[in-house]
């Protein structure tokens, strides 16, 4: 009996509540992860029900070009500015009185009308450009339309019935900088047809990476909206109309998640720019390890917006972006939480942890229990 005796401190070891604590594994138990953490404000674990489910999709569907950067109707004029070239026309009726530079046919009378085509000028610092016998002409914050009917203004009294016609010889102040995974980045000037994010991708000569693969970012003034090109392609709402001062980002960032704990493969899994569920994200992993794993233990650890949690109330851990720290659960034995899955979005940088089974540990502890008694039984009969 005296292999009892050398048993007796590792038995011990595991106390009289289960198997002890020194066992390896792969990361905390359910019981651990759902009880109240010592921190302070700890951080909320939300059961995943129906309702979560959809005011999280819910949140994640609003952010869309259509619903946010769409502006509707006809294109706006384009409007002047420095760097503007501008080429500047007059037309006198005759007898011409003031302007005689040149003269044009009417081919439908006899009589003909001075034309007077002055140098391209470009719209100077201050915003002005200058024509002879109008003075100094405002042109910045102005539509080329607008700019004719100030000439014609200051013109008339001076020169006989004058026309005037105002062109944009080259645009410099109406763009959009397009960077990014295209393949050449470049500064596309606007024009009055109004482009949209596509005309403008296909102007940098298209995207570089698979399509969905690539994040539309477009920033304007302080705002910053993204959407997957995917979508934009397949929906033409998405392909909103461009406007003066855009920055169009053709980002490849594969989106990723990570699997830890009992599934079937614990490894960082890229997935789509446009999106995937947790349904779609348990199947990437092959799932549940049927042997280990606690199927009630799932969890998604995320950094979540903080308008998207409740506090009932109650301080919330606020990370210095302004975002919360949340642990998602999901109890896949009941076989309703399937259904919720498929509408459970995942986020980039999510942690998708499937905790061990407490039958798992025990088996665990008493394999190596088995192990251990056969090891001392050995050697007490190989030497007694």
């Amino acid at each position: 009996m005296g292999w009892l005796l050398l048993l007796a401190p590792i038995l011990s070891l595991g106390g009289c509540v289960g198997p002890p604590g020194w066992l390896a594994n792969s990361g905390p138990s359910a019981a651990r992860v759902a009880q109240e953490p010592q921190a302070t404000p700890p951080i909320p674990v939300i059961d995943v029900s129906d309702e979560v489910a959809r005011n999280l999709l819910k949140a994640q569907a609003h952010a869309t070009f259509a619903d946010t950067l769409a502006s509707g109707g006809a294109p706006a004029d384009l409007l002047l500015g420095p760097g503007d070239v501008l080429s500047v026309s007059v037309w006198e009726a005759p007898p011409a009185v003031l302007f005689g530079a040149g003269t044009v046919a009417d081919q439908h009378s006899a009589s003909t009308s001075r034309a007077t085509t002055f140098p391209d000028q470009m719209v100077a610092a201050d915003g002005t450009i200058d024509i002879p016998f109008a003075g100094t002409i405002v042109a910045t914050g102005r539509s080329a339309r607008q700019v004719e009917a100030e000439i014609v203004k200051r013109l008339s009294g001076k020169a006989n019935q004058p026309q005037v016609l105002v062109s944009l010889s080259r645009n410099a102040s109406s763009n959009v900088t397009i960077v990014g995974e295209v393949t050449q980045s470049m500064r596309m000037p606007l024009t009055a047809k109004g482009e949209r994010v596509l005309d403008a991708l296909a102007a940098a000569g298209g995207v570089r990476q698979p399509l969905g693969k690539v994040t539309i970012q477009l920033s304007r003034g302080e705002a910053v909206h993204s959407m997957a090109l995917d979508s934009i392609v397949q929906d033409y709402r998405q392909n909103v109309r461009l406007q003066n001062g855009d920055v169009l980002a053709a980002l490849y960032q594969p989106l990723s998640f990570t699997a830890l704990g009992a599934t079937g493969k614990n490894d960082e899994i890229n997935f789509e720019a446009q999106g995937i569920t947790l349904a779609q994200a348990l199947g990437r992993i092959n799932g549940l390890q049927d042997a280990r794993s606690d199927a009630r233990g799932v969890f998604i650890f995320r950094f979540e917006d903080g308008k998207l949690v409740k506090s009932d109330g109650a301080p919330l851990p606020t990370t210095p972006d302004g975002t919360v720290p949340v642990v998602y659960r999901m109890n896949l034995r009941d076989p309703r939480s399937f259904l919720i899955a498929q509408d459970f979005p995942i986020h980039n940088r999510d942690v998708i942890y499937v905790a061990n089974a407490p039958s798992a540990e025990l088996q665990k502890f008493l394999t190596i229990l088995s192990s251990s008694v056969y090891s001392i039984y050995s050697v007490i009969h190989i030497n007694p």
